[in-house]
C-alpha cells in the first residue's frame, strides 16, 4: 500500500498538501492578507503551485477545485485571477465550485484542489 505523503503547513495539526497514490490534495490562502480578493487569489494560487510541485504534479493535472470567498459579490475578481492562472486550454480546466463563507480574519479567499499525478 502506498504511503501517505504530506507537505507541512504553518498551522499546527494541518498539512498544506497530502498525496496518496496518484492523487494530491492541497489547500491555500493568500499569504498577504492586506490585498484584494484578486490579489489574495493570485497569492493562494502561487502557494497551490508550490504544493503541487512538491507533490509531483502541476495545475494542468487538476481534477477538482473548491474556492471559498467571504463575499460572493467578489467572485468576478477571483474568477479573473483564476482564469489568468489556469490558462486557455479547456483540457486543463477542473470541475470547480465557488462558495460564499466566513473565513479566518484577513482571509478573503481559500482554495482547495485535487490533482492527479
Amino acid at each position: 500500500m502506498p504511503a501517505i505523503e504530506r507537505v507541512p503547513g504553518s498551522a499546527r495539526g494541518r498539512s498544506q498538501a497530502s498525496a496518496w497514490g496518484d492523487l494530491v490534495w492541497a489547500v491555500a490562502t493568500g499569504p498577504d492578507k492586506s490585498g484584494s480578493v484578486y490579489d489574495q487569489t493570485r497569492g493562494a494560487l502561487g502557494v497551490i503551485d508550490e504544493c503541487l510541485s512538491k507533490s509531483g504534479t502541476d495545475k494542468s493535472r487538476l481534477v477538482s477545485a473548491t474556492v471559498y470567498v467571504t463575499d460572493i459579490a467578489t467572485k468576478g475578481e477571483m474568477d479573473r485571477a483564476w482564469c489568468e492562472w489556469l490558462g486557455n486550454d479547456p483540457g486543463h480546466w477542473p470541475q470547480r465550485a465557488c462558495i460564499g463563507v466566513q473565513l479566518a480574519p484577513g482571509d478573503l479567499v481559500e482554495i482547495v484542489v485535487t490533482a492527479a499525478r
